[in-house]
């Protein structure tokens, strides 16, 4: 695992940049397909997450401890039964809002020109707001512009997270841990998110691939 040692500045949440990266990174390979590399990591990861505040480090290492000693083929199933076959447990942010239709290409450009400004060379294959490729960038690649798109979508983060908490799922403490580095929720992101959990994902099917992404090269994605 790469090692963030930039300390940065403190912002509004009081969480030096650093440590927001470093838990941007960790939950990046944690939300990710659980392949037998990241698997191999477990140590490395528990090791870099100590580094952390126990209020922001303590649902990783929670999470962390369960998968330390799992059977990768069932961290793989639970992994698909989680998050490919909910509409509620999508790890795409902007699927809640827009589903399949047209008005969510134009959303999806939004993190199409974060990563084009940053520099990074995108390819055929996955949709930019995938969660765990949003928070590869802004650990890794532009803290500013990922931080920006994390915090606008600060209302479907929560969404997810609560989705899980339902399903009693151990990736709610992941997503707890990412929220803890972004602007706390506000009375309108509340109105969103109960908007979102009211309404679902709309249902009309459009063809999304012009809009389809590679994982960022510089991230070493499946």
């Amino acid at each position: 695992m790469k090692t963030l040692t930039r300390k940065g500045r403190t912002d509004s949440i009081g969480l030096p940049e650093r440590d927001q990266r470093l838990v941007w990174r960790i939950a990046a390979l944690l939300l990710d397909y659980p392949a037998q590399q990241m698997l191999a990591m477990a140590d490395q990861l528990v090791a870099a997450t100590t580094e952390l505040p126990i209020s922001v480090g303590a649902p990783l290492l929670g999470f962390l401890g369960e998968i330390r000693s799992a059977d990768q083929l069932q961290l793989a199933a639970r992994y698909v039964e989680t998050f490919d076959m909910r509409r509620r447990a999508t790890l795409h942010l902007t699927y809640y809002a827009y589903g399949d239709t047209r008005k969510r290409g134009m959303a999806l450009l939004r993190f199409k020109h974060a990563y084009r400004q940053a520099g990074i060379q995108l390819g055929d294959g996955e949709l930019p707001d995938y969660l765990p490729l949003v928070l590869e960038f802004a650990a890794t690649i532009d803290y500013s512009q990922g931080r920006r798109l994390l915090g606008e979508h600060v209302p479907v983060l929560e969404l997810l997270r609560l989705s899980l908490v339902d399903s009693e799922s151990s990736y709610a403490d992941v997503l707890a841990a990412v929220l803890s580095t972004l602007p706390p929720i506000s009375t309108a992101d509340r109105r969103r998110i109960a908007e979102l959990a009211a309404q679902g994902p709309p249902g009309e099917d459009v063809g999304l691939e012009p809009f389809a992404m590679d994982p960022l090269t510089a991230g070493g994605r499946r």
